[in-house]
């Protein structure tokens, strides 16, 4: 074989030939070892599998001893098998017995052979199993012997991963790549979700692995990888990414990996070894990404997603495929599995079908975690590595409420987890008859309970949930789920279907607040360093007031005969405020001038979500109606921690003294001017903080609907005075998170939480 690129091209034709065959998949094993060693000249050829279990079983050899197939095996790490295995990278030796890890199975007969040449076979750069050839001479075998084998590694994880060796396993086995894993992330939308995954950017999978024509597939990479690096010089020159920082120098790093040698060689090789340029990219990125897996250091791994990435994006160019599977051929119990995604991407699935969502990345306070959140969808993020384990259809289980994620669940796992769904059940049914009990405390105090709404299908669970209304309407969800600006006549069915749905029940909306990360595809803006303190929300809105007035009209249209409660976010001025009210008032003489109807009343408010509103509150309460707390938003300015950043999630305490102090002000200063206030984040959703809101004077709370009832349950059994006269003195205690406190205050008194 050495010198000619004529072997490995035959082999792999003798191969596909196999692959057609209609045989056993035992048969077909054998006679794949067979073809392999007769192709390399070798004395032995031998297939190990990766069990579940951790062991490599021996399942078709030739050269060695045929009775100890489906007999011997080896541990993961243990002798070269094992070794090869556990590191994901090919071991050529000229006298294997020397080699430290060396470790012979005497039933194979083995010990008469010295060359050794194994190879991983991988798929996704996990390891499902071992390919060796074996010589008695003393020799080192070619880089292009260990090239045709690793190529001849791909058609063995094929069949895998196609599932025809299942047959072979023994009953109560599994093979490695069925192997249940159970992983853990951060809880973001509480829940239960059971059901098969579903992947967001599904994988391209390779069908045809052997070429026809080896320079026809050599054109057909090269003019792939022009058009990838095309791609990407075409991002780099855009105009909202010519600018220096932080973003440049990411797209600057993925540029060089487009144009790396190494990378586009590699894949040459394979293509030159009898490989079509779909499968050469694969088989170069399931080697890249086994030796990368294996890393610790965060850099690298973080690269990883990069080269990717790029694999990715090459195989789509390569096999023509531009988008997604449609949303709407899930399967009836879907669980999604994503990096990340957003709002809009979500909100494109059905459903009725939709049981979870899993993200590698994601935080509590991203955009899709509250929208997760409003539509009751069970979410775990910061899940390690869930990309390279799962298989579309693959059975996961979902807990968002420890964060758990469970992949090919064992059976005994699974049945707890029914009694756990059917427990949750009879808690919710509890939870169902409290929905028209007033929340009061114990010892009198009467808490008004709302809830976050965004979309029409949020309407129905304001009742459902036993809610004092909504208290805080996203205007911009409408606008983020649409393709084009959303018209005035668009706006005002909106507005007024949710005002027609809530019937009696006061809604708060807010005006749009857009900008940041929140992006619309059809409103360019300018690149900005730091997006979340940048120009978005009122800022947007004042620069571009027919934005703000078009939808003010809508509203006011949509109100007449109706109170209309609307409030700006971002506010940072009082003037900015000030501004807004006046675009509102210049409206209304507008509508007034032309004899329409007009509201009953209107009430303005401010969102309290930038600090420096906090030493300005005597003035904005001299002017606003209510006041609104934007928790998520405060938190994040407070800490100067990004709520979207995975690294920065566990980081910083919403219960620790600053921002309670910051809240606490806010409802002394509302309370002096009697001035209603609402606190309307993602804080007040969980019963322990809901606990420390109430006890820091918040008499109305704004949630996801499905925390009305934990939340309800939870005001029911406290005493508030109690409460307060702990909770107040701890505030001047020193520096520290009062969560692990609060959390005991509730068990000495059977709170709920």
């Amino acid at each position: 074989m050495r010198g000619s690129i004529g072997g490995p091209r035959v082999m792999l034709r003798k191969l596909r030939e196999l692959m057609a065959e209609p045989v056993s998949a035992q048969e077909r094993l054998d006679k794949i070892v067979v073809t392999i060693a007769s192709n390399m000249v070798a004395e032995v050829c031998s297939v190990y599998v990766l069990r579940a279990d951790g062991s490599l079983e021996l399942f078709a050899t030739e050269g060695l001893k045929r009775e100890a197939v489906h007999k011997s095996s080896l541990k993961l790490g243990e002798g070269l098998v094992g070794t090869i295995a556990a590191s994901a990278e090919p071991l050529n030796l000229q006298n294997a017995q020397q080699h430290p890890a060396f470790a012979y199975l005497p039933e194979t007969g083995e010990e008469i052979y010295h060359a050794f040449l194994g190879v991983p076979v991988l798929r996704g750069g996990q390891t499902l199993g071992v390919l060796v050839v074996q010589n008695r001479t003393h020799r080192l075998y070619s880089e292009e012997e260990v090239e045709a084998l690793q190529t001849t590694a791909m058609v063995l994880a094929e069949m895998i991963a196609g599932g025809e060796l299942e047959s072979l396993v023994r009953p109560g086995d599994n093979l490695a790549l069925k192997r249940p894993h159970h992983l853990t992330g951060r809880s973001l939308s509480e829940g239960l979700g059971l059901g098969h995954a579903v992947l967001h950017e599904p994988r391209i999978e390779i069908t045809n692995l052997i070429a026809e024509d080896i320079h026809t597939e050599l054109g057909r990479l090269e003019a792939a990888l022009d058009n990838l690096r095309t791609s990407v010089e075409d991002l780099l020159t855009r105009s909202e990414m010519m600018r220096a920082g932080e973003h440049r120098e990411v797209l600057e790093t993925y540029r060089m990996f487009a144009y790396d040698r190494g990378w586009a060689e590699r894949m040459r090789e394979a293509v030159m070894s009898g490989l079509t340029a779909e499968a050469a990219v694969e088989r170069v990125q399931n080697d890249t990404r086994a030796r990368m897996l294996r890393q610790t250091d965060p850099y690298i791994r973080e690269r990883l997603h990069d080269l990717d990435d790029l694999a990715n994006r090459l195989l789509r160019q390569l096999v023509g495929w531009n988008g997604l599977e449609p949303a709407a051929e899930l399967p009836r119990d879907a669980i999604v599995i994503a990096r990340n995604m957003g709002p809009a991407e979500l909100l494109d699935y059905d459903r009725e079908r939709l049981r979870a969502l899993v993200l590698e990345e994601g935080a509590p306070t991203s955009h899709v975690t509250i929208v997760a959140r409003a539509l009751g969808i069970a979410t775990v993020g910061q899940v390690e590595g869930i990309l390279d384990l799962v298989n579309p259809g693959d059975a996961i289980i979902v807990d968002g409420f420890s964060g758990e994620v469970h992949v090919r669940p064992p059976a005994d796992v699974e049945q707890a987890y029914v009694e756990k769904v059917r427990f949750r059940a009879r808690r919710q049914e509890q939870y169902r008859r409290l929905r028209d009990v007033p929340a009061v405390t114990r010892d009198g105090v009467s808490i008004s309970l709302l809830v976050n709404a965004g979309l029409l299908v949020d309407l129905p669970h304001v009742k459902e949930a036993g809610a004092s209304g909504i208290g805080l309407f996203r205007t911009e969800l409408q606008f983020m789920v649409a393709s084009t600006f959303p018209r005035m006549r668009d706006q005002l069915t909106l507005y007024r279907a949710v005002l027609d749905a809530a019937a009696d029940l006061p809604v708060t909306f807010r005006s749009l607040d857009v900008g940041g990360d929140k992006v619309l595809p059809y409103l360019r803006t300018a690149h900005e360093e730091n997006p979340a303190l940048g120009w978005r929300a009122i800022r947007m809105a004042l620069d571009r007031p027919a934005l703000l007035r078009t939808q003010i009209r809508a509203l006011l249209h949509a109100a007449a005969g109706r109170e209309l409660r609307l409030m700006f976010p971002m506010i940072t001025e009082v003037g900015e405020f000030d501004r807004a009210r006046e675009l509102v008032a210049r409206e209304r003489r507008h509508l007034e001038r032309h004899g329409h109807a007009l509201p009953a009343s209107v009430r303005l408010g401010a969102m309290v979500e930038v600090p420096a509103l906090l030493w300005q509150l005597e003035e904005l309460l001299e002017r606003v109606d209510f006041l609104s707390v934007g928790s998520n938003d405060l938190l994040q300015f407070i800490f100067a921690a990004d709520r979207a950043s995975g690294l920065l999630a566990d980081r910083f305490d919403a219960l620790s003294h600053a921002p309670l102090r910051a809240m606490r002000r806010i409802v002394e200063a509302a309370d002096a001017a009697a001035v209603p206030v609402t606190l309307c984040g993602e804080l007040a959703g969980n019963p322990l903080a809901a606990m420390a809101l109430v006890g820091l004077g918040y008499r109305s709370i704004s949630m996801a609907p499905a925390a009305i009832g934990p939340v309800k349950a939870m005001i029911l059994a406290l005493d508030v005075g109690k409460l307060q006269d702990w909770l107040l003195p701890a505030l001047s205690r020193p520096h520290r998170s009062l969560r692990a406190e609060l959390a005991d205050f509730a068990r000495q008194h059977d709170i709920p939480i």
